[in-house]
């Protein structure tokens, strides 16, 4: 049989790892960060409905410019944007290879800071482009010193900031998105998957965009939407971006299906949204009883929460997922990420951690 090294594959490919979250059936799933509530019934209803409309012209290609989603985009960002600031793709990874594809490539340079999100090097592999992983201050924070100090050092053409950070949930302000802004002439990207649970009032990345046409900001319908299983990722930028995206895009690549369940989503944002301060409820409980247990819980403005103070990560993920608990090693050491799930689900995982002890 043929294994992956017997391949002509690209050198820049060879000894990688495939992105492999764990995908096991357990009763408590609280791995990947994904929005555990649900989609209200009512809301699901009308998904369907619009979902069947769709259907009934599926022989034919779908609005290659997505125009009611982008639309749709725009109202719920708010900020004064338009359609002509939005772009969408099949997920936020999507986006962020399309952005890598437009203005990555051979001979030039991502700049990110680890720990950080896990696709950004491997998406940066993809198309060709180096990665090179800052790092952070003390407890993963990134001041503007910090960040600037990097951008000098390696003058990048790509710029990546996760706001709030994965996996660490760690705030980023806006002083830093605009100080390496300043400091670079590439393109910035900030990765704004979790904004929605930041604390009520947090500025987003948006309120930049005025006057800075190398500022892209992304965004996610997996999180706060509950939407994860459709694969809806967009960003809002320079309309000179969008442009700039739609050389790379493969032809009508938001299919009328997507399209549909995503317009019908946002025409109930309330509802979707109502989720949210549950979740940060949840989030800010988990920080309380897990510092309560005796570890230390970073802060977090996402839907998760990564906290250190774990002996031995691996022998307490296993003991855990023997509990029907599945949580997430992200490989930092004495370190587990654990999302913000239900109440039920968080009671179990505490309960569960509880009962394990702390060593």
């Amino acid at each position: 049989m043929t294994s992956l090294n017997d391949l002509p594959l690209r050198d820049n490919l060879r000894g990688l790892t495939p992105y492999g979250a764990p995908q096991l059936h357990v009763p408590v799933a609280l791995n990947v960060n994904e929005n555990t509530h649900g989609i209200p019934e009512d809301v699901a209803v009308d998904i369907a409905a619009a979902l069947a409309a769709a259907i009934r012209g599926i022989n034919r290609y779908p609005d290659r410019e997505f125009t009611e989603l982008r639309e749709a985009m725009a109202r719920y960002l708010g900020h004064g944007l338009t359609r002509q600031n939005i772009w969408a793709a099949n997920g936020s990874n999507e986006v962020l290879q399309q952005v890598l594809q437009a203005f990555g490539g051979p001979g030039r340079t991502l700049l990110g800071f680890a720990p950080t999100y896990s696709m950004y090097p491997l998406l940066a592999s993809g198309t060709g482009t180096r990665w090179i992983a800052g790092d952070r201050d003390a407890d993963f924070e990134l001041t503007p010193r910090r960040a600037v100090e990097w951008v000098n050092r390696v003058n990048p053409d790509l710029v990546f900031l996760c706001s709030p950070n994965n996996p660490t949930g760690t705030p980023l302000s806006l002083d830093v998105i605009a100080a390496v802004y300043d400091a670079c002439d590439g393109i910035v990207v900030v990765d704004e998957a979790y904004a929605e649970f930041a604390p009520v009032g947090t500025a987003s990345a948006l309120t930049l965009l005025p006057g800075r046409e190398r500022l892209l900001v992304s965004r996610t319908m997996s999180k706060a939407f509950a939407f994860a299983g459709a694969r809806v990722g967009y960003l809002a930028a320079d309309p000179a971006v969008t442009d700039a995206l739609r050389l790379v895009r493969l032809p009508y690549h938001l299919s009328a299906l997507t399209q549909a369940a995503a317009v019908a989503a946002f025409a109930h944002t309330p509802e979707m949204l109502r989720m949210v301060d549950d979740i940060r409820g949840q989030r800010d409980r988990l920080v309380t009883e897990l510092r309560r247990l005796g570890y230390q819980p970073l802060r977090s403005g996402s839907n998760f929460v990564l906290f250190g103070g774990v002996s031995d990560p691996r022998g307490t993920f296993e003991a855990l997922l023997a509990e029907g608990i599945l949580v997430r090693d992200v490989g930092i050491p004495g370190h587990l990420r654990v999302t913000a799930g239900t109440e039920r689900e968080t009671t179990v995982f505490l309960d569960a951690l509880e009962a394990l002890g702390h060593a």
